[in-house]
């Protein structure tokens, strides 16, 4: 087996998933804005497959990450990602948020995956998060969406679009296959908050 890198982006075929995985080229970016420090403390919420907590925890061994997910069949993907890509110090949190974070040790970074909707979430991280900590949240249905932007006009922070696309084959020839957009909301919690 080829050895994988640190640095965050690893091929999707790293990971088992069901679907819902933070894909190669969005991981990335989302990794690049988490910022991740040696010694920080990840939430991951919604964590689908693990794989921003795992990647988080990749790039310092100091580093930890708490993947929160409600999901039975994805907390066992989580376990196999982590024992399988080098991280079995990654703590599963089985529950829903906002409920399933009442607790928990106060993060430096947060990002939400899945369940940005659910009511009480965003307050929940943003209120938890400590200062000077970065929250990053990706979207990809219109719902989600335009709550970032609502969250966004209260509160700041950054949104950025990302579109990917990859060349495909069709027919004798190729073309471009466009992943769904996916909108990400960055913020830093000011110190004085």
């Amino acid at each position: 087996a080829q050895p994988l890198s640190r640095v965050g982006g690893l091929p999707d075929s790293a990971f088992q998933h069901d679907g819902q995985l933070t894909k190669r080229d969005v991981r990335a970016i989302t990794l690049a804005r988490l910022a991740p420090l040696p010694g920080q403390l990840l939430w991951d919420v919604g964590a689908g497959s693990g794989s921003i907590g795992i990647e988080w925890m990749r790039t310092y061994p100091s580093c930890r990450a708490l993947a929160i997910e409600a999901d039975s069949g994805r907390q066992q993907l989580i376990e196999h990602n982590r024992d399988a890509l080098g991280v079995p110090g990654l703590q599963l949190i089985r529950g829903k948020a906002p409920q399933a974070l009442e607790g928990l040790e106060r993060p430096d970074a947060i990002f939400i995956g899945g369940g940005v909707t659910r009511e009480g979430v965003l307050d929940t991280c943003w209120q938890q998060l400590k200062p000077g900590g970065r929250l990053v949240a990706n979207a990809v249905t219109l719902q989600s969406e335009t709550l970032l932007m609502s969250w966004r006009e209260r509160h700041g922070g950054e949104l950025t679009r990302v579109h990917v696309a990859q060349a495909q084959p069709l027919g004798d020839f190729d073309t471009w296959r466009q992943a769904l957009p996916i909108t990400l909301l960055e913020m830093t919690k000011p110190f004085d908050a």
